[in-house]
């Protein structure tokens, strides 16, 4: 067979595959079909290829080219053109053809030329008839729709960055660019602005179906959320009032349905056929470390088409899922549409550098979008050297999948690190120093005012890590189960019900996680991370301090944190771990020899993983772990399995790649389908769907989570050992010297404006006249400051002012643990400016004051003040303390009118009155 032979035999299977109807001229009936491929149909410059027909109208044209022709294809463009404009035998009009195809057996690309500048691209399969015949029933094209018909997008409720992200997306897609990159900072509104853009494309654009891409399953649910949640400016309905919107749990796709949302291990699972355990959508892709042999190859899928979708958007477009998951992708005839807070060079690459918005973090805490975050360090001896348990000491052994404890000696001596914490050794004082620091630190120096804990999230290293934290949490803090809750996928509570409460409840006030908040789930709230894992992925490591930078205003944060002063403002990432510190890579490093823990070579598996690498690697870690286990847990695993030994499953995945075998097994599916075959005439494709069968069937137990989670318990050591001999003790506790520079900006930010606009603003006006000059400074004057302060780009208020003098001069700081009054600021100009030496509350410093102005007067008049007036006199110095300024109308407040008001202070002071009063204004507060 001739290569051109081959490669129209592969054609026509492709053709026939997408529906289509194959003839020869001399068969010609094109009412066979809706479509109908005719070969070598002739026109007036010579037979075309394959003449495409719908409805027995013609409407395109393949080239088809022996597959060596695939690497200059673009060349037969101008051939397929000219058939495209012939005029064909039989026909009588002689307008062009639209759709023009060139093709290798291995290769289709495709031109639609009612597009408003013709470019061809790469197409995994042929479409379906039935689509050519919709595109031409619609007046225009996608393309020219998107480049001709798109209105302007209203303004109203979208933040500057979301108006930037949509309108360059949409100026892409109508310059036909396959693929964009909308990078937003986590808190932007990612999602919201991706609905709009959804939302207009369906609505003006007119596209069929939308597929929005996720991470987990959790995040799908978040989306659809969101979907729901979603109401457009020009109809008052919500979003699925007016489009169906379907979250794939199921292999079926709704045909009624213009959006999906899915996790791309579903999808695969849709277009490959093979079954999918929800658990696989669990996990995010970010923490399964995979082979390059597990590359996700797909097949044409009748039922799934190439043109299902017009656009696929991906949520959070890291690595994993456009290296191994590529195909996935490649797929569908889609323009692709990233959405990420955390790019790497990768990320751009893939994209085609083609970086439509651009919005970074840094932008987004000084448009107010979102906050800043300091960074407080704490280290522990034990953390950082390990230390050593000596033989014969008498210790707990814990097992690790029961949690079992049995008192014993300890057979030698056993040195371990920091890094080995938690997995072989469980150094109860270590875990207790740092929660004891964390109280500590949160209570005395982060956020001192507060009368409740603040929403606090912990990453943990595994579940029993988060176990261990979570009982230590609980006896630090002298609370209730209720108050520190785990969050991950294997809990046995309802993890959506603990998100919902930890969001919007006053408990959980501390959620100790592995995973499930790692990436992507929104709670607001939260003030305080506390990192006790390491983090080696720098774009993980990102996303994991997403969860701290969401703004919330200052009703919605005392809803959950009664005592807070006001809107969030920053989040303080307290690191126990080194985190800050350790060597980042861009994105997980692909491992292609065998490194690969046997819970992602498991996970792997479970998603579809069938190459001979992951599937022999597994087998050989099974076959070694038979050997090592005691009969406990081989019956526990055989009893997960349905009854298969733990020696008998690796043997299993061995026997089923047995290359014998699989010719056998491929001879008998021929006979049995009445075809005569020899091991000679087996077809390439005939062995690999018998090793499918093969390999599918051996690793179908592996389905089962019960079954993964009993094989990675059971890899573990039996035992942990429970040092309580080792007392750790604590080595530093305090900012980070990221955070003390940060600091230091604040307050060179804070002297700065204040020389620079000493003669716009009154209360600055105030500080630097001199005394004998001064009016009385008013509370209107301070409100104005502090308006001015607090807005973006500044953000300064009271609270991270005093915060920022408390860290970098601590000693000349006094009343850090008090709640900030907005009359602080007064306090705070004075500092700045060098007028007083020390930095304390205003209360404070006005009842200094108020102290020798007494004195003074007391010294110098007639008669002493009487107790009845030195009490209305505290009374006058405590309104000035809270409103910096005290007049004639204050006395109608209730804490002077209870006592009689004007009146009664003009019964006690006459005409001295007005005198004392502005004295008072003076002296108290300049």
């Amino acid at each position: 067979m001739t290569p051109e032979a081959k490669a129209r035999q592969q054609i026509d299977q492709k053709l026939e595959h997408a529906g289509w109807v194959l003839q020869d001229m001399k068969q010609l009936n094109l009412g066979a079909a809706v479509g109908v491929a005719v070969r070598e149909y002739p026109t007036d410059t010579g037979p075309a290829d394959y003449m495409l027909f719908v409805n027995r109208k013609p409407v395109g044209v393949i080239e088809a080219k022996k597959d060596s022709a695939g690497e200059n294809l673009t060349v037969t463009e101008s051939q397929t053109e000219r058939y495209a404009t012939s005029k064909l035998k039989w026909r009588k009009d002689n307008t062009p053809l639209r759709f023009l195809f060139e093709a290798t057996g291995q290769i289709t690309r495709f031109t639609d030329t009612a597009d408003p500048a013709p470019r061809s691209r790469e197409i995994f399969h042929f479409f379906k008839p039935e689509t050519l015949a919709a595109w031409l029933a619609q007046p225009e094209s996608l393309r020219r729709r998107l480049a001709e018909q798109m209105p302007a997008l209203p303004a109203q409720n979208l933040r500057d960055c979301q108006i930037g992200a949509v309108t360059g997306l949409e100026k892409s897609l109508a310059q036909n660019k396959p693929r964009a990159l909308v990078h937003m900072a986590t808190g932007a509104g990612k999602t919201f602005t991706a609905i709009t853009s959804v939302y207009r494309l369906l609505k003006f654009g007119g596209a069929k179906r939308i597929l929005f891409l996720v991470d987990t399953r959790n995040l799908g649910k978040q989306a659809h959320q969101e979907f729901m949640a979603y109401t457009p400016p020009d109809d008052g309905r919500t979003f699925t009032e007016l489009y169906n919107v379907q979250r794939l749990a199921s292999p079926t796709i709704d045909p009624h349905a213009q959006v999906c949302i899915s996790t791309i291990q579903r999808m695969y699972s849709i277009l490959s056929g093979e079954p999918i355990d929800e658990s696989a959508e669990n996990m995010s892709l970010n923490e399964v470390q995979q082979t390059a042999k597990q590359e996700k190859f797909v097949r044409y899928n009748p039922a799934v088409p190439v043109e299902t979708f017009d656009f696929l958007i991906i949520d959070e477009c890291h690595r994993s899922i456009y290296n191994l998951w590529k195909q996935v992708l490649d797929y569908f005839d889609a323009s692709l549409i990233g959405l990420t807070a955390t790019p790497d060079k990768r990320t751009f690459g893939f994209f085609n550098e083609n970086i439509v918005a651009e919005y970074t973090y840094e932008q987004s805490v000084a448009d107010g979008v979102n906050v800043g975050y300091d960074v407080y360090t704490i280290e522990t001896e034990i953390t950082q050297k390990g230390a050593e348990l000596k033989a014969k000491e008498w210790v707990d052994h814990r097992d690790r999948a029961t949690r079992k404890k049995r008192w014993g000696e300890t057979e030698e001596d056993t040195a371990y690190t920091g890094k080995e914490l938690d997995k072989s050794v469980v150094n109860v004082s270590q875990i207790r120093q740092v929660i004891q620091a964390m109280k500590t630190a949160v209570e005395t120096q982060i956020f001192p005012a507060r009368q409740e804990t603040p929403k606090t999230l912990i990453f943990a290293k595994t579940d029993s890590h988060a176990d261990d934290i979570i009982h230590m949490v609980r006896e630090v803090y002298g609370q209730e189960n209720a108050f520190c809750k785990k969050v991950t996928y294997r809990t046995e509570e309802d993890t959506d019900s603990i998100l919902r409460s930890f969001r919007n409840g006053y408990n959980p006030r501390i959620a100790v996680t592995v995973d499930m908040i790692a990436t992507g789930t929104d709670v607001k709230p939260l003030e305080v991370l506390l990192f006790m894992r390491d983090v080696r992925s720098k774009g993980y490591y990102e996303q994991m301090k997403g969860r701290g930078v969401r703004s919330l205003d200052g009703d919605s944060l005392k809803r959950v944190s009664k005592s807070a002063d006001g809107a969030k403002t920053r989040f303080v990432l307290i690191d126990a771990v080194g985190v800050e510190k350790s060597l980042k890579t861009e994105s997980r490093p692909l491992e292609k020899k065998p490194g690969v823990a046997l819970k992602d070579l498991l996970q792997g598996v479970a998603m579809g993983s069938r190459d001979d690498d992951t599937v022999l690697s597994l087998a050989n870690r099974l076959v070694r772990l038979a050997k090592q286990l005691d009969a406990k847990a081989q019956a526990r695993i055989e009893k997960a399995s349905g009854g298969i030994p733990v020696g008998e499953l690796g043997k299993g995945l061995i026997a089923a790649l047995d290359p014998d075998a699989i010719v056998h097994t491929a001879l008998a599916t021929a006979q049995a389908q009445g075809i005569t075959r020899s091991e000679d005439s087996l077809l390439p494709a005939e062995i690999e769907a018998a090793r499918a069968q093969r390999v599918a069937a051996a690793c179908a137990p592996f389905d089962q989570p019960e079954l993964r989670d009993e094989l990675e318990n059971a890899r573990r050591e039996r035992e942990q050992i429970i040092d309580h001999i080792n007392l750790d003790q604590l080595t530093f506790s305090g900012f980070s010297a990221q955070a003390e520079a940060q600091a230091q900006a604040l307050i060179q930010t804070f002297a700065d404006y204040i020389q620079k606009h000493k003669d716009e603003i009154a209360a600055l006006g105030f500080f630097y006249q001199q005394p004998y000059q001064r009016r009385a400074l008013t509370f209107e004057m301070l409100e104005t400051l502090h308006d001015h302060l607090s807005q973006p780009p500044l953000m300064l208020t009271t609270e991270r002012l005093w915060s920022a003098y408390a860290r970098v001069q601590t000693s000349a700081v006094k009343g850090a643990d008090r709640k900030r009054q907005l009359t602080d600021l007064v306090s705070l100009v004075r500092f700045a400016l060098g007028l007083d030496s020390e930095l304390k509350p205003f209360a404070d410093e006005v009842d200094k004051r108020f102290q020798a102005w007494i004195f003074r007067h007391n010294a110098q008049r007639g008669t002493a003040f009487t107790p009845e007036q030195t009490e209305w006199l505290r009374l006058m110095k405590n309104h000035i303390a809270n409103s910096c300024a005290i007049c004639r109308d204050d006395f109608d407040y209730a804490e002077l009118a209870d006592k009689g008001g004007l009146q009664k202070a003009w019964h006690l002071f006459d005409k001295e009155l007005d005198i004392l009063m502005n004295e008072m204004n003076v002296e108290l507060v300049a």
